[in-house]
C-alpha cells in the first residue's frame, strides 16, 4: 500500500488491537506515534518490536479522555514532524453490566473514553490537518455499535455514536480533503478473548460464518487500507470486520 502521508497517531497502542495496528502501519514505512496512559513499559515493548523491525516509532503518554492532554500530543508531534497525517482512535475502555445495574458514573465513564475522546481527537486533528489539506482518521468502533450487545447498554451507545459523528466529520473534513472512516471489529482474538472459556468461544463461533475469531492484525490492515492512498475516494465508511457475524 501507497501512503502520500509519513506519521500516525495510534492511540491506546500500547497493547492489542491498538499495538498490532501500530506494528502494521510502520511496516509499511509510517512513523508511529505509539499513545499510552499508564504503563510506558507496554509502549516501550511495541517501538522496540517496531524498530527492530525496521520502522521508526515513538512513545507519547496522554489520558484520550482529557482535552488538555489531546492538545499536547497534537502540538508534540506537529513540532516533531512539522504534521500529523494520520490518526487512529482505538483507545478505549468496557464497564458491562446489565442496565438495570449500570450506574450513571458506569455509562459516563465509557462515553468519556469511547465517545468524548474521539470527538476531541478528531476535532483537533481535523484543525491540524487542515493547515496542509491533508490528513486521514480511523476511529476503531465496534460491531457492537451496529447491533448492540446485551450488558453493553453504555459500550454500545458510545460505539454507535461513534460511527454516525465519523459520518459528520467526514462532512465537514470533505472540503479539506481530510477523510473520516471507521472499522467495527467482531469477535477479535485478544488476550481478553483468549481468557474466555472454550465453550463459550465454540459458541461465539458457530454465529460466525467463516467460522472463526479475526485476528488483530487483519483489523490493522483493514485501517491500513482506509488511510492509504488507494482509499483516496472513501469517506464517512463503516467498515465492518466481523467475518460475516452482522452484514
Amino acid at each position: 500500500m501507497k501512503f502520500t502521508g509519513t506519521n500516525v497517531l495510534v492511540t491506546g497502542a500500547s497493547k492489542g488491537i491498538g499495538a498490532d495496528i501500530a506494528k502494521v502501519l510502520a511496516g509499511y514505512g509510517l512513523k508511529v506515534w505509539i499513545n499510552y496512559r499508564s504503563k510506558p513499559e507496554l509502549a516501550d515493548a511495541v517501538k522496540e518490536d517496531i524498530e527492530k523491525n525496521g520502522g521508526t516509532a515513538a512513545v507519547i503518554k496522554g489520558d484520550v479522555s482529557v482535552e488538555a492532554d489531546w492538545k499536547d500530543m497534537i502540538s508534540t508531534i506537529v513540532q516533531s514532524d512539522g504534521a500529523i497525517s494520520y490518526l487512529v482512535n482505538n483507545a478505549g475502555i468496557t464497564k458491562d453490566k446489565l442496565a438495570i445495574r449500570m450506574s450513571v458514573d458506569d455509562f459516563d465513564d465509557v462515553i468519556n473514553a469511547n465517545l468524548k475522546s474521539t470527538f476531541i481527537g478528531c476535532r483537533d486533528s481535523l484543525k491540524a490537518m487542515s493547515k496542509k489539506k491533508f490528513g486521514a482518521v480511523v476511529n476503531i468502533s465496534s460491531i457492537v455499535g451496529e447491533m448492540g450487545n446485551p450488558g453493553q447498554t453504555n459500550y454500545s451507545a458510545s460505539k454507535g455514536g461513534v460511527n454516525t459523528m465519523t459520518k459528520a466529520f467526514a462532512k465537514e473534513g470533505s472540503a479539506r480533503a481530510i477523510r473520516f472512516n471507521a472499522v467495527t471489529p467482531g469477535f477479535i482474538r485478544t488476550d481478553m478473548t483468549d481468557e474466555l472459556k472454550q465453550e463459550v468461544k465454540d459458541e461465539y463461533t458457530k454465529n460466525i460464518p467463516l467460522g472463526r475469531f479475526g485476528e488483530a492484525s487483519e483489523v490493522a490492515e483493514a485501517v491500513a487500507f482506509l488511510l492509504s492512498d488507494g482509499a483516496s475516494y472513501i469517506t464517512g465508511e463503516i467498515l465492518k470486520v466481523n467475518g460475516g457475524l452482522y452484514t
